[in-house]
């Protein structure tokens, strides 16, 4: 698979969401307490990512 999403814990043993393409890792979220609550913030990237505007600042 090109892209997927993984769940992991960090060293201070929080949950955190990363978005890997490619092998690549193209961002990873805050920490989190829970492991469902890592798995809300991949539901709702899923579902209001899609229509997201792109700011360019540059």
């Amino acid at each position: 698979m090109a892209h997927k999403f993984e769940i992991y814990k960090d060293k201070a043993e929080e949950y955190r969401v990363r978005f890997s393409y490619n092998s690549e890792v193209m961002f990873s979220t805050q920490g989190y307490s829970s492991k469902s609550s890592a798995q809300n913030a991949i539901d709702s990237i899923k579902k209001n990512g899609p229509g997201a505007p792109v700011e360019d600042n540059s």
